[in-house]
């Protein structure tokens, strides 16, 4: 994630922090400076570190914390608390209108911030809670993008409004709201041309959409890779036509993320959705106070546990419960697993959520090595019959080796699988507790993957 590196620093200096027993105010102070050096680096604006370093400090040296009985833990959550008000303390939606009234939301933004494929990602969300949705085509400039929102759209199953590239976009969207009107859709959402900088041409054709259309919500897509310049690009679109909020993307990508730490301070508008990732599915609602556990290294349970119920079918999970139980969890139901885990964004994404994980170059798991041996164990997996995947103890010694062949593997690693396989199954019986049984509740935990 963006923020790993800054992750990392911020968790060993709040170590350090906790290793003392009290803390002087010059330990503050000289921890705070190090956490200024981080937020820098970072990429968040000076004026924003400047206020944020100033409030903790004030806060940090008081009589409660520095006589508390943990100081140190204090002096973190007094760090966790401002970073949340930073951005933005409470999670904005995309304000829908009530009743039968169409909703037009305007995206805003730069060419190449991934506007158009953010655009078919709201219209997905807005699906998923069940609004009937349009998209409209106003790129006239770039024809790869009527033709890119066209196939996005279908990918999501909305329908996308197109008038080609020879009309004006400010009829396009005049016409689009007719459309819209007319087949009872409740939001329609217009994609709209971008620049590679910000000129006075672009500016006018969107007041001049706003102007001709009733748009509810100006929405800026704004690319985080480009740190500062994405703050200065969201304050100068406020400046010139006003938006209503802000959808940071490839937030995922190995960059300073500062962006998401300045927008709020700096334009005051509310940052909705983050980009995780290029899949029409990697869009997340934007919570500040668990994207400041994600940044501290408290991790964010409550996403990942979210992320699980949109990917994990609960009649699947049931099935599969009842297995573990009694010990018959067999190959295929492995593979409908790893199927799962990769529906919430793979390894990666589900240790990157998880508290202590975050930022953190773990020696004891290589993530890229993780994936690898996955995919080793899909791979010997598929190689099996459909009768061996569901009955491991058909897997004889002449068995093994056609499906290491098949898998390109060595035939070590199939006899290895199915000897770890054969483990798993007996602890399942052994700790019927763990898997829900006569042990109780409290014992009872559910895989995510």
């Amino acid at each position: 994630m963006a923020f790993d590196n800054l992750s990392e620093k911020l968790q060993n200096i709040f170590k350090n922090l906790r290793s003392k027993g009290k803390l002087t105010e010059d330990d503050v102070k000289s921890a705070l400076k190090e956490v200024k050096i981080a937020l820098l680096e970072a990429d968040v604006n000076f004026k924003v570190v400047k206020q944020f370093i100033k409030t903790v400090q004030e806060r940090a040296i008081g009589q409660d914390v520095m006589n508390g009985l943990n100081p140190g833990q204090m002096v973190i959550k007094i760090v966790n608390e401002e970073m949340i008000a930073l951005m933005g303390s409470e999670t904005t939606e995309i304000a829908l209108k009530k009743g039968g009234d169409l909703t037009v939301i305007m995206m805003a933004g730069l060419q190449g911030a991934g506007k158009t494929t953010t655009t078919a990602k709201i219209a997905g969300k807005l699906k998923q809670k069940g609004k009937k949705t349009l998209l409209c085509a106003c790129d006239v400039y770039r024809p790869a993008a009527i033709d890119q929102l066209k196939i996005n759209g279908e990918k999501q199953g909305v329908e996308v409004f197109s008038m080609g590239d020879k009309k004006n976009p400010v009829d396009i969207a005049k016409a689009a709201v007719l459309h819209a009107k007319k087949n009872g859709f409740q939001v329609l959402i217009i994609d709209t041309a971008g620049r590679l900088h910000i000129d006075e041409e672009m500016m006018e054709e969107l007041s001049a959409i706003k102007s001709a259309v009733d748009v509810s919500q100006t929405v800026l897509v704004v690319d985080s890779m480009t740190g500062q310049d994405a703050v200065n690009v969201a304050s100068m679109f406020e400046d010139k036509i006003g938006i209503d909020g802000v959808i940071l993307t490839k937030l995922d990508g190995d960059t300073r993320g500062g962006a998401a730490l300045s927008i709020r301070a700096v334009t005051g508008k509310p940052i909705l959705y983050v980009g995780m990732g290029e899949k029409l599915s990697d869009l997340e609602q934007f919570y500040p106070d668990r994207m400041a556990s994600r940044i501290l290294g408290m991790g964010d349970v409550l996403t990942m546990i979210e992320k699980a119920q949109e990917a994990i079918d609960e009649e699947e999970a049931r099935k599969l419960e009842q297995k573990m139980k009694k010990a018959e969890f067999d190959f295929e139901d492995y593979l409908s697993s790893v199927t799962q885990m990769k529906k919430m964004g793979g390894l990666s994404s589900i240790l990157g959520m998880m508290p202590g994980m975050g930022g953190m170059k773990i020696p004891e798991i290589d993530e890229g090595e993780a994936e690898k041996g996955m995919k080793r164990t899909e791979s010997i997996i598929f190689s099996m019959t459909p009768q061996e995947r569901r009955n491991p103890s058909l897997l004889n010694p002449s068995r093994k080796r056609r499906i290491a062949d098949g898998a390109g593997v060595d035939i070590a690693e199939v006899n290895r699988l199915v000897k770890q396989f054969e483990q798993a199954r007996k602890m399942m019986k052994q700790f019927p507790g763990m898997m829900g049984g006569k042990r109780g509740k409290r014992g009872k935990f559910t895989l995510p993957f």
